[in-house]
């Protein structure tokens, strides 16, 4: 239990790093690109913010999905990460969907024969140091996520990775503009629009995952296998079958009947049943809920 209480005080300080950063690096693309008239600057701080949504995201799973289970919540609180983690997807979707529509018609303005105010050196500058340190969070967050079996922690990294890959299409964008004169400069609401993909595609992938969770879908087929792979590989164990999976928050529940050699004592087979819940936690996470039912064969 301490063990677990130290890896979960680990994991919240590593997404109170990643919030800072996405909090100053919001504030700075947001200011530069408003004066440093760059639409794709202002598109890549909303999707600097929707990082700092799925911070949120991981601590409210961290800290409230983390909470042991009572008296009124027998498998845990996890589902209040799910359930938020709905609601601030579709307030992505439809935050991506308006910048999407704003570099649209700064697109069609020009080509209506309209300019576009030249961005300024300071935002091509707040983008590229944007893409230093969110590559540098994206390696510091994937290492520790990894190395505690966080999925939390991982999809975070990943989300890292995307504003990192977004912020470049922004300096390509900004640079573009910049140097190749004012024909040039529709390059920026281009890149504000292909940013704003990167925010629909995260709120859409958020959206759908959660919703699943709170459905109870399965675990995908890939974990699955593994999990049955490592079930047919304990030793004692003879076959499975009747495996259910779901999850709850960032946590796997998993029920499975297990078929064990009628002859062996109570002690014997109880060990093995724990032998095998301590295979799927290493597999699925320290936090599983796992219940094995013994059949004797």
């Amino acid at each position: 239990m301490e063990e677990e209480n130290d890896y979960s005080s680990k994991a919240i300080y590593i997404t109170y790093v990643g919030s800072l950063v996405n909090i100053i690096l919001t504030i700075a693309k947001l200011i530069a690109g408003i004066f440093g008239n760059s639409a794709a600057l202002v598109a890549d701080a909303m999707h600097s913010l929707s990082d700092l949504v799925t911070d949120a995201i991981a601590l409210i799973g961290l800290k409230i999905g983390g909470r042991p289970q009572d008296d009124t919540h027998n498998y845990g609180h996890g589902k209040v990460e799910t359930l938020v983690s709905v609601i601030i997807g579709i307030i992505l979707l439809f935050v991506g969907i308006g910048i999407f529509v704003g570099g649209l018609k700064a697109v069609l303005h020009v080509f209506h024969g309209g300019t576009i105010a030249r961005p300024s050196i300071a935002a091509f500058i707040v983008a590229a140091l944007s893409i230093v340190l969110k590559e540098w969070l994206y390696r510091y967050t994937i290492s520790a996520g990894k190395k505690m079996k966080s999925n939390i922690l991982i999809a975070n990294a990943w989300h890292h990775r995307s504003d990192s890959l977004s912020s470049m299409g922004v300096v390509a964008g900004i640079g573009g503009s910049i140097i190749l004169g004012e024909q040039w400069r529709i390059l920026d609401p281009i890149a504000a629009m292909l940013v704003s993909l990167f925010i629909i595609n995260v709120a859409v992938k958020i959206t759908k995952n959660s919703i699943n969770d709170l459905i109870d879908c399965s675990i995908g087929e890939e974990k699955k296998q593994e999990v049955i792979n490592a079930l047919e590989n304990t030793k004692g164990i003879k076959s499975i079958h009747d495996l259910r999976t779901r999850r709850i928050g960032d946590a796997v529940a998993i029920e499975v009947h297990v078929c064990i050699d009628k002859e062996l004592s109570l002690i014997k087979a109880h060990d093995i049943s724990s032998n095998a819940e301590e295979t799927l936690k290493e597999i699925c996470g320290i936090d599983s809920i796992i219940t094995i039912h013994i059949d004797p064969v």
